[in-house]
């Protein structure tokens, strides 16, 4: 292959994988050891931090740099990328989407296309990724947060937080931090939050709540969602459950073939029926509503069997 196809690939081939070793290179693509390393220069020269490593498990690998150099995608990635652009729908994400769109061949244009004209997404408020971005870096650097916050009758109070992690549940993202003034855990909403400057001192990051982080979400948000919650044994492995469940119904292990499943709903009729939908066998825990809703559907079901 000429130098321009070559250079491409080694670019692929060194963003596919941290480290990779020169002869490997050299093997993949077919030339020298010798060709490889002047290649590298030029991708160098093109703005790519190459880094070389010496010894027996030398190779090269592709760091981070000053500024964004352009990146290699192929079918599958860009594809993933333009749908994911596409749901994210915030202002940035719609403009990176149309700078993509333009380079895309047509097959692949087609594709995206078609699954956008068949899929929807839940939309969620936008988000300033500055302010994704100002949190992310507190969150890395152990430094307090100081911010205006607006709850959901409107009111705004201000909040003196340890920042410890960004949660995202697909729809909004979550900051969970411990909060100074009111000596607990608490989870905020980042789309309601206004940074004031400057922020706090540094501070020693706690142990994460009872379930990490991603779980202490998970249940806020379902303390939110529903008026009804119960828990229920489902038999099936985590793994297999959760991907069935909403995901803001919290899945713990129990086992090779069971697991726990802290269930909710408006009410327990309709818990029943989602339950009832799952396909899988299940124990009510102390929930003697629930108990009652699923013997009355399970009534329901028997009788319109029979006729």
């Amino acid at each position: 292959m000429d130098t321009a196809a070559r250079l491409l690939r080694l670019l692929t081939l060194l963003q596919s994988r941290p480290d990779r070793p020169g002869p490997e290179l050299a093997e993949r693509l077919e030339v020298s050891t010798r060709t490889v390393r002047a290649d590298v220069e030029r991708l160098r020269g093109l703005g790519y931090p190459v880094h070389a490593t010496s010894g027996v498990g030398g190779g090269y690998r592709l760091g981070a740099g000053a500024a964004l150099p352009p990146l290699l995608l192929d079918d599958d990635e860009a594809v993933a990328v333009a749908v994911a652009l596409r749901s994210a729908g915030t202002e940035a994400a719609i403009s990176a989407l149309t700078k993509l769109q333009q380079v895309l061949p047509p097959r692949l244009g087609a594709r995206v296309r078609a699954l956008q004209a068949t899929s929807a997404a839940v939309p969620g408020p936008d988000v300033d990724p500055d302010v994704l971005g100002e949190i992310a870096r507190s969150c890395r650097d152990h430094e307090r947060l100081r911010f205006d916050y607006r709850v959901r009758d409107e009111a705004v109070t201000s909040r003196d937080v340890e920042p410890h992690r960004l949660v995202s549940t697909g729809r909004r993202w979550y900051l969970v931090g411990w909060d100074l003034d009111r000596a607990d855990w608490r989870t905020y909403r980042v789309d309601r939050m206004r940074l004031r400057t400057p922020g706090g001192p540094r501070f020693e990051p706690r142990e994460p709540p009872d379930g990490g982080f991603t779980g202490f979400v998970t249940r806020g948000v379902a303390e939110v969602l529903w008026n009804y919650r119960a828990d229920v044994k489902v038999h099936g492995s985590a793994e297999e459950v959760a991907g069935l469940l909403p995901v803001a119904w919290p899945v713990t292990a129990l086992g090779p073939g069971s697991c726990l499943v802290e269930a909710g709903a408006d009410t327990p009729h309709d818990l029943a029926v989602y339950l009832a939908a799952l396909d899988r066998d299940f124990t009510i825990i102390d929930a003697p509503e629930l108990r009652e809703a699923a013997a009355q559907l399970a009534h329901r079901l028997g009788q319109a069997g029979s006729r």
